[in-house]
Formats: structure tokens, sequence, C-alpha cells
């Protein structure tokens, strides 16, 4: 949540050049300031709220459903890479379909009364939370709110291209040296997450915008977003703006996701650091 919070306006910022595809400010800084002088200075934090608390949703499905399966399935073995894997990734899917409505309601709320350079959005006027959920089933059916299921469903595989670099990464350093240094692990970990992050990328795009499934122009904009949906919007995408297109907002994801690990790293070293002083076992701690 701390992190959510700090970093929020660089997600503000990525989600505007997802869904905004007629901006022309290429930069983080650039849309923020935008964003700030048009719409006020809390603007980029527009929609906090509804992100946390779905963050906390969020992980408590996936953690919830991950712990639960591993107990079943591991049964007092010990777990493997593999199995840890499709766990990861049958918690992932599981998430998915139950979290994904809360997503497109944040996605809306996110960007309500945003000041669009593209004509073709159609603005929303919810009140909060509830009444999107209300009045997005009776002007857009029930199944609107699985909008971008498809494409979340092909982000679970993030996690393992991450956890694939990462472990490479690891090997690599394990060669040269004997044990690898907190700041190490934290090193290769941000740099798998930036590959798995730019390779995935294009999917987050086209999942912003099933999401907030406000664009008139796109005559094919059916629920959940399905594989032909998918490939249209990035065939759009790619006709209009060539690859880049799909990368609108990359910067931001990517100062977003580093910038998160670490500070998450900082505050868990310092966490764990008090934790074993007030156990007594800074002595153990270090031998």
């Amino acid at each position: 949540m701390t992190a959510m919070t700090v970093f929020f306006p660089l997600d503000t910022a990525r989600l505007r050049l997802q869904v905004d595809e007629k901006r022309k400010s290429k930069t983080t800084h650039m849309v923020l300031l935008e964003i700030i002088k048009e719409e006020g200075l809390l603007a980029p934090y527009r929609g906090w709220f509804p992100v946390i608390s779905s963050l906390c949703c969020s992980n408590f499905v996936y953690f919830y459903t991950f712990n639960s399966l591993k107990a079943v399935w591991v049964k007092g073995q010990r777990s493997t890479t593999g199995k840890d894997l499709v766990v990861g990734f049958v918690a992932g899917v599981v998430n998915v379909l139950l979290t994904t409505p809360l997503w497109v309601v944040n996605t809306r709320l996110k960007l309500q009364g945003a000041k669009f350079r593209n004509e073709d959005i159609v603005p929303t006027n919810y009140k909060g939370i509830m009444d999107a959920f209300h009045q997005i089933i009776r002007d857009e059916g029930i199944l609107a709110l699985w909008n971008g299921t498809f494409p979340s469903l092909l982000l679970v595989f993030n996690p393992a291209i991450q956890f694939m670099f990462y472990e490479g990464l690891k090997r690599q350093l394990l060669k040269k040296r004997m044990k690898l240094s907190s700041l190490d692990v934290f090193i290769i970990g941000a740099i798998a997450k930036a590959i798995a992050t730019t390779v995935t990328y294009p999917m987050q795009t086209v999942q912003s915008i099933l999401r907030f499934g406000r664009h008139r122009l796109n005559p094919e904009n059916r629920t959940l977003g399905s594989l032909r949906n998918v490939l249209y919007l990035l065939h759009q995408r790619l006709k209009r703006f060539g690859i880049m297109g799909l990368y609108k907002g990359l910067e931001a994801k990517l100062l977003q996701t580093v910038l998160t690990a670490a500070l998450m790293f900082l505050v868990y070293e310092k966490l764990t650091a008090a934790t074993f002083t007030i156990m007594g076992l800074k002595n153990a701690h270090k031998h």
C-alpha cells in the first residue's frame, strides 16, 4: 500500500498514455505536469481509494488461494520451483476471475473527469465504487464487469517470466561469487521484473483499453475481450502508431515497478533488521 501510494501518480500517467492515444506528450513528467495543470493538484491521485481497496482484495485472494492450493497439493513435502509456478499460475487465474470487476471499476474511476485528447471517449459520471458497479451493470450488462479478462489471464504469465529470468540471473551471479548480498538480490529482482513488464506490456495496454471500455469507435467491443478483440486492438494500435503505440506509458510503468521494488525492498530490510533486533537475534543473524 505504501509503495502504491508513493508512486500512484506514475500509475495515473501510465493509464492516461495507454487509454488516451491522442496524447502528444510522450514523457511521464510532461503528462503529469499536464494533468496537474488541467485538472488540479490532486488529479494524479484520482481513484486512489478504489485502487488501494482492490489491491488489498486482490492480494488477499491471491495469497489465500496460493497457500490453500499449496497446502492441499504439497502436503508437507518440500515444494519445488515447478510446483510453485503452477500453484502461482492457478492462484493468478482465480484472482483474475474474482477481482476483474474491481479493476474495471477502478480503471474507470481513475479516468473519470480526465481531460482526454481523444474525442471518441464517452465520459462517465460515477459517484463512487458501488454507483460505478450499478451503472455498468445497468448500461452495459453484468458481463462488462469482466472486460479485459482475456488479456488479464495472459498477464498471469508475467510472474512466471519474471521468475525464470530471476533464477537464471541468480545462477549466473552465483558462478562468480559464493553468496549474494541483499543488494544483489534486489538488483536481479528489479532486472527480472523490468524484463517481464516489457515483454507483457502490450497486453497491459489492451487490458486497460478493454477495462475502460468507453471508446465509441470500436465496433468489436464485446465483453471479456475475446482473442479476436485483443488481436483487433493490437492491430489497430500497430496500424495507427507503429510498434511504439503498444508501448505508450511503458516508461512510467517501469519507473513505477522498479521504484516500488526498491521501496519495498528497503522497507522490508528495515523491518527485518528491526524484528531481529527486537528478538535479540542480532548476533545469530550475523553468523
